[in-house]
């Protein structure tokens, strides 16, 4: 299985401002947004990082799931959670003609930490040998203001430290903050070995 994301979020999603103000920067002088950049890209790494983490898509965007086989016969759990909709199933052969299968034959299945598209028969499309099934999908909670105030306030703390931290060459201080940590694993999926969710 292959995750593509096919939108980036904007700079303008991001909460630049909100950040600004975690860090307790200046405001009110002609140079306020000199360090924007630097500010992007820590919140860019620190969303990355809280996504890692819990399998959760913060800002809402769109993927393309490509699958060389179905996980099951009538079920593909999707590797990120929450996803809001399915946009289209497609059957590639192996010569790259692809066939769009109806939105009829298949729904989703809503789950906090395991969404799935689920087949409305006994089986999902038979994936010809050397094709694939390829599933575009939104997942994420929605804007900035969706996400859930405490996977927020983790990316915040995450992208203070890597900003506080930008030039550490100490493991010690690249480590990730045990709050963070703390606040990530409540919205982490317990995983047991040898089990499937189906």
């Amino acid at each position: 299985m292959i995750l593509i994301e096919q939108t980036e979020v904007p700079d303008t999603a991001l909460p630049v401002a909100e950040f600004r103000e975690h860090l307790q920067l200046g405001s009110g002088f002609a140079d306020d947004g000199l360090q924007d950049s630097v500010l992007i890209a820590e919140l860019r790494a620190a969303i990355a990082t809280v996504e890692g983490k819990t399998g959760k898509a913060l800002i809402s965007r769109d993927f393309m799931q490509v699958n060389s086989a179905w996980r099951a016969l009538g079920t593909q759990v999707f590797p990120v959670a929450p996803v809001s909709a399915i946009q289209s199933l497609t059957i590639v052969d192996a010569t790259d003609t692809a066939t769009e299968i109806d939105a009829g034959a298949y729904r989703l299945r809503q789950d906090a930490h395991a969404p799935a598209l689920v087949s409305v028969g006994l089986s999902l499309p038979i994936i010809p040998v050397g094709g694939s099934g390829d599933i575009l999908f939104t997942a994420g909670y929605g804007d900035w203001t969706d996400v859930p105030p405490d996977l927020r306030q983790a990316v915040l703390m995450l992208a203070a430290h890597y900003y506080a931290n930008r030039s550490a060459v100490d493991a010690r201080a690249t480590a990730l903050p045990m709050g963070v940590m703390a606040i990530c694993r409540r919205h982490t999926p317990i995983r047991l070995v040898g089990a499937r969710r189906l």
